[in-house]
C-alpha cells in the first residue's frame, strides 16, 4: 500500500517509503528563462520577458505627504533595517529582559537574582516618577505584563518558580516607593487581592476599572492572576470590547493597557485551556461580516508564525506557488512585521571575528555604560577601559539592543517583489479563483484589524501571547469544495491543541508540522545526533476526512489520524544544510558611508557593508530568501529546490489531495510545476494581477 497514512497508529514512527523499484532520476527537466533577480540603484528588480517590477529608494517624508502613501506602500527593505513601524513606541530594554525570564510557564521561569530585580525595579520607579523619556520609559504595558507575571508566580507557580529570595528583599525596599507612584490599574495588578505585597494591599480588592469595558476586563483578570480559566464567552466578551485598541499620544481609547497585556500574558502563563483558545480563535471571525466564498475545489489555509524566520530560508510562498499549478489553491495569511520572541543580540554573537576586532582601525575606550552595553551584545567578558570598535561594531551593537530586526515573512516578500499587500478577503478570493492565479496573501490588517491593532502592545508583553496560537487557524476565505489547514509549531504540547482548532474549524484534512524555527518548511537535512530534545524536526501530525463530509460532522470514525517524522532521505533527497538568510543581515543605512567591506576589517565575515560604487551588495535576509526561491521556481536545482518539493509533495500527500495518493507521484508533480516554469509564471501572475482585483 503507497499511502502512508494509517489510522491511530500508537506511536510515533518514521516515515519510510513503500515502493522499492529503483530510484529515480529527480533532476531530469532542464528550464530556461530571463526572469534574473538583482539589486538595482539600491533597490530591487524581477525582470521576465513580459514585466519589470521595481522597488524604489526611500522617499522623503514630504514627498510621502503630498502624494498620500502609506507608509506600508513605499518601505523599502533595500534602504531599511527593519519593517517594524516606527510609529511604534520601544519598550524599555532593563524590564524587557526581566519580561523575558518571569512571564512564561510553571516550569520554564527563571526567577530573577536580587541585582536584576533591584535594576528593574529601580527602572520602573524611575519611569513612573517621569525621570526616563522616550524609548527609556517603561510603558504601561509593560508594567502590566511584568507585575502580571510576577503575580501569577507568587500565587500558583511550584516552589522553584516562585518569587527568589532575592526578588522578595528587592520588592521589600522598593515597594513602599512604587506605591506611592504607580497608577492604580497598576496596583491591582500588582496586588489584586492585597495579599502579597503588605503596603497599599486596600487597593487591588477594591479596584473596578474605568468603564463597563474595563470593568469586565477587571473581572475576568481577577481569575487569571489567581491561576484560574475562564469560558468561552467570557474570552470572547473581553476580547471584542476591549479591541481594536486605539493609541493616541501614547494612552489607551476604552481600555488600559496595563490591564490588557496582564490579561494576555496571564492566561498564556496559565496555559490556555481548549475553550479559552477556541474563543481567541474565533472572536474576529465576523469581523468585516460573513467570510467570502472561492469557488474552487480545494482551499489550504496556511498558517506560519507571524513572527517569521530569522535564520532559515521560508519557502510557503513558493510552495503555494507550485500546488496552485495542478489546482490545489492556497491561501496565505499573516503580517508584515510581528515582535520576535528571539532576543537582538544573538544575531550578531555568532557573526563576530575577534581576531579582526582587535586590530580595527575604528575603535575608543568604552566605560561605563557604554562597555555593559558591549559585553551584553557579545556575550563576551570585558575590560572597562579595553578598545573596541567604535564605528560599525558599536553601532551595530546599539541597533542589535534596540532595534527589533524580526523575521522574514511572506508580506515583506511580496512587497519586496511589488506585489499588492492590502487585498481584502473579497479580492483575494477572486485570485483564488483566477486560473492563472490559484494563491493568494491576506494581510492581518486588512482581514483582522482588531487583533492586527495589538501589535505594538505584543511588541511590549514580550512573550508569545495565545494569540500566537490561534491565530495560525484562521479561516478568513472559504471555498465550495474541500478545505484543508496546516499550521507550524514548535513547542511540544501545542500539536493537538491547534488540531483541535482545526477540526473546530470544520476542515476535511488538517496537519501540524514542526518544521525549522518552527515554522513550516520541512527540510532535507539529516537530524544530528545533538539535536535537542522534544519531538524532531519534520514531525507530522494530522487528521483527514475519508467523506466529502466536513470535519465538524465527522462521528471520528471517518477520519483517519496520523503522526510521522519525514525522512527525506527515503525519497531520494540528498541530505543537505538548509539555506540560511541571516548571513547577509543588511546593516548599511546605520553605517557611516565611508566604511565599505574594501576598507574594513572582516569583523562580520558574513555580513555585507555597502559600497557606494555598487548597489549588488545591498542584500540582507528578505532579498536573500526572494533569491533563493526565485532561483528554485527557475528549475536551479539545489537545497531551496528539494525543500519547496518536499514540502509541496509531502502537503498534498498527508493531506489526501487528489492525484497524490502516492508519495512519489505527488513529489514528481510538484518538480513538474517547477520545471515546466508554470510555478514561476504563478508567482509573476500573482505580483501582477493583484493590483488590478476590484
Amino acid at each position: 500500500m503507497r499511502a502512508l497514512l494509517a489510522p491511530e497508529p500508537p506511536s510515533i514512527s518514521y516515515l519510510s517509503p513503500t515502493r522499492t523499484a529503483k530510484a529515480r532520476n529527480i533532476f531530469h527537466w532542464k528550464i530556461q528563462t530571463s526572469l534574473r533577480f538583482a539589486s538595482i540603484n539600491g533597490g530591487c528588480s524581477i525582470r521576465s520577458r513580459s514585466m519589470c517590477l521595481n522597488v524604489r529608494s526611500a522617499l522623503d517624508s514630504a514627498t510621502i505627504d503630498q502624494i498620500g502613501l502609506p507608509e506600508s506602500d513605499i518601505r523599502n527593505p533595500s534602504v531599511s533595517p527593519s519593517y517594524r513601524s516606527w510609529k511604534l513606541p520601544k519598550p524599555n530594554q532593563t524590564v524587557l529582559d526581566a519580561q523575558a525570564r518571569v512571564c512564561t510557564g510553571p516550569i520554564q521561569t527563571k526567577p530573577l537574582g536580587e541585582e536584576q530585580a533591584l535594576k528593574v525595579l529601580d527602572t520602573i520607579l524611575r519611569s513612573a516618577k517621569g525621570e526616563l523619556k522616550d524609548e527609556e520609559e517603561v510603558s504601561k504595558a509593560q508594567l502590566g505584563a511584568f507585575f502580571a507575571g510576577m503575580t501569577i508566580r507568587a500565587n500558583t507557580f511550584p516552589e522553584a518558580t516562585q518569587w527568589s529570595d532575592g526578588e522578595r528583599r528587592a520588592v521589600n525596599k522598593f515597594w513602599p516607593l512604587l506605591v506611592r507612584v504607580l497608577p492604580p490599574d497598576v496596583l491591582f495588578v500588582a496586588d489584586p487581592e492585597g495579599s502579597i505585597m503588605g503596603i497599599g494591599g486596600s487597593i487591588g480588592p477594591h479596584y473596578v476599572g474605568n468603564g463597563p469595558t474595563e470593568m469586565r476586563l477587571v473581572g475576568a483578570l481577577r481569575e487569571v492572576l489567581a491561576g484560574g480559566h475562564l469560558g468561552y464567552e467570557e474570552v470572547q466578551g473581553v476580547l471584542r470590547d476591549a479591541l481594536p485598541l486605539k493609541l493616541e499620544d501614547k494612552k489607551s481609547a476604552g481600555v488600559s493597557e496595563s490591564l490588557l497585556s496582564a490579561f494576555l500574558i496571564g492566561q498564556r502563563m496559565n496555559r490556555e485551556t481548549d475553550r479559552e483558545l477556541k474563543a481567541y480563535c474565533l472572536a474576529f471571525d465576523d469581523e468585516l461580516g460573513p467570510q467570502p466564498v472561492a469557488d474552487v475545489r480545494s482551499l489550504t489555509h496556511y498558517g506560519e508564525p507571524y513572527d517569521g524566520n530569522t535564520r532559515y530560508f521560508r519557502n510557503t510562498l513558493f510552495v503555494a506557488a507550485v500546488r496552485s499549478c495542478y489546482s490545489e489553491s492556497c491561501l496565505l495569511h499573516g503580517v508584515e512585521w510581528m515582535p520576535p520572541k528571539r532576543t537582538r543580540e544573538s544575531l550578531f554573537e555568532s557573526e563576530i571575528n575577534y581576531e579582526a576586532l582587535s586590530r580595527s582601525p575604528y575603535h575608543q575606550t568604552l566605560t561605563g555604560d557604554a562597555a555593559s552595553l558591549f559585553r551584553g551584545a557579545v556575550g563576551r567578558e570585558a575590560s572597562s577601559c579595553a578598545h573596541y570598535l567604535c564605528s560599525p561594531f558599536v553601532l551595530c551593537s546599539v541597533l542589535s539592543k534596540y532595534t527589533p530586526w524580526g523575521g522574514v515573512t511572506e508580506e515583506q516578500m511580496l512587497k519586496f517583489m511589488g506585489a499588492n499587500t492590502q487585498l481584502s478577503p473579497l479580492q483575494a478570493t477572486k485570485l483564488l479563483e483566477d486560473e492563472g492565479v490559484g494563491f493568494a496573501y491576506l494581510s492581518q490588517r486588512e482581514a483582522q484589524p482588531s487583533l492586527h491593532s495589538i501589535i505594538g502592545l505584543r511588541e511590549h508583553i514580550k512573550k508569545r501571547p495565545p494569540l500566537a496560537t490561534s491565530e495560525k487557524v484562521q479561516q478568513l476565505v472559504r471555498a465550495q469544495g474541500r478545505e484543508a489547514m496546516v499550521a507550524g509549531f514548535y513547542h511540544e504540547g501545542y500539536e493537538e491543541p491547534l488540531l483541535m482548532l482545526m477540526r473546530r474549524r470544520g476542515v476535511h484534512s488538517g496537519l501540524v508540522v514542526k518544521g525549522e524555527e518552527g515554522a513550516l518548511s520541512m527540510t532535507t537535512k539529516s537530524r544530528s545526533v545533538n539535536a535537542s530534545k522534544g519531538l524532531p524536526v519534520n514531525y507530522c501530525s494530522g487528521f483527514r476526512s475519508l467523506s466529502a463530509t466536513s470535519a465538524l460532522e465527522l462521528d471520528g470514525v471517518s477520519r483517519k489520524n496520523f503522526n510521522f517524522v519525514i525522512d527525506a532521505k527515503d525519497y531520494g533527497f540528498e541530505p543537505t544544510d538548509t539555506p540560511r538568510t541571516d548571513r547577509s543581515i543588511f546593516l548599511a543605512p546605520v553605517l557611516e558611508p565611508e566604511i565599505s567591506s574594501s576598507t574594513t576589517p572582516p569583523l562580520f565575515p558574513h555580513t555585507f557593508f555597502p559600497n557606494n560604487s555598487s548597489g549588488d551588495k545591498r542584500h540582507f535576509m528578505v532579498s536573500k530568501n526572494i533569491e533563493l526561491g526565485l532561483a528554485a521556481l527557475r528549475g536551479e536545482k539545489g537545497p531551496a529546490y528539494d525543500r519547496i518539493v518536499l514540502n509541496a509533495g509531502m502537503v498534498d500527500h498527508l493531506l489526501g489531495c487528489d492525484g497524490a495518493e502516492d508519495i512519489f507521484s505527488a513529489l514528481d508533480r510538484a518538480r513538474e510545476a517547477i520545471d515546466s516554469g508554470k510555478a514561476l509564471n504563478r508567482l509573476l501572475n500573482y505580483i501582477r494581477i493583484s493590483h488590478k482585483v476590484k
